[in-house]
């Protein structure tokens, strides 16, 4: 499974790549990385999002089925077959709309936090010997915790050392990795620090509070727009919040690319959920159900008075 999203990540770290050889900023470059994703996999958010809506519109009906059968589960599970049916609504209609989008999410996070792979394309045994042998050395004990975090706490060495750069990598790799570890600093932030090396009262705390309000706010505003928050279960409850805790715990223990990404990723989600929530969210559906039934009883009026 890891090699897919390795795959993704490989490809998507092309356009990452591009994206920096134009703004020579990594911040910079996710920002437009993870919009042109946004834009790209926008036709599978709309469907899931209309599947949500969809559900989400159903829900005071399907609580009346429960309800008047909570005896009879056999029989509450045939209304409900027949109330999505009749609204032309697949309870399972957004899972598959959903795994595209999962797959090139998680495909950037792996283009973000496997820079020398996937972004420069570097040969990963040259990594892997380069990781291996800096990781051995006193003082560089960094990047030897989370695997999945060593090669961009590697970069953040490299940067402080062109002779280790020199070291390991042929002259064009050594080239790009130069240009690359110049390209950190965005908005005050250098993006290969890790927060917590610097203290809790630092300016880089942000980075984790961020990624938590950040999370957790889109969150908590998707599920009012899709009218879903009062449906949430306590597990559920526990997760919204406990998942972005999870996140920010990383990125203050990470170099602060990794939490910078999160940021973006949320944000623009945030963005996105409101813009397909005022076409399509619940509301927007019933009052398009509305007028398109007003409009079907206007034309049996007039062709009942042609007749």
């Amino acid at each position: 499974m890891l090699e897919i999203f390795g795959f993704f990540g490989s490809i998507l770290g092309y356009l990452l790549w591009a994206l920096f050889f134009v703004f020579k900023n990594f911040g910079v470059s996710i920002i437009f990385f993870t919009l042109i994703i946004r834009i790209i996999i926008f036709p599978f958010s709309i469907k899931q999002q209309k599947s949500m809506a969809n559900t989400a519109r159903l829900q005071k009906k399907q609580k009346e089925i429960r309800e008047k059968y909570a005896n009879n589960k056999q029989k509450a599970n045939e209304e409900m077959q027949k109330l999505y049916e009749k609204e032309g609504v697949s309870p399972t209609g957004g899972c598959m709309t959903s795994l595209v989008p999962m797959l090139i999410m998680l495909g950037i996070f792996y283009a973000v936090a496997y820079p020398l792979t996937n972004t420069l394309h570097i040969d990963k045994a040259v990594v892997d010997t380069a990781t291996s042998s800096i990781n051995a050395l006193p003082g560089f004990s960094l990047i030897g915790g989370n695997a999945t975090y060593q090669q961009i706490s590697l970069v953040s060495i490299l940067a402080e050392s062109k002779q280790l750069i020199a070291q390991f990598f042929n002259s064009t790799d050594a080239g790009n990795i130069n240009m690359f570890v110049n390209g950190f600093n965005f908005g005050g932030f250098n993006l290969l620090v890790t927060p917590n090396t610097q203290g809790i009262f630092s300016f880089y705390t942000l980075i984790p509070v961020l990624c938590f309000v950040s999370s957790v706010g889109a969150q908590l505003i998707t599920m009012k727009i899709n009218g879903t928050a009062q449906s949430q279960q306590g597990c559920m409850k526990v997760m919204m919040i406990g998942l972005p805790l999870f996140s920010a715990w990383i990125s203050f223990n990470v170099p602060a690319a990794v939490g910078f990404y999160w940021i973006c990723s949320s944000v623009f989600s945030l963005i996105q959920s409101i813009v397909m929530g005022k076409f399509f969210g619940p509301d927007a559906l019933i009052a398009k159900g509305e007028a398109q039934h007003v409009a079907l009883l206007e034309l049996q009026e007039a062709q009942v008075e042609k007749s």
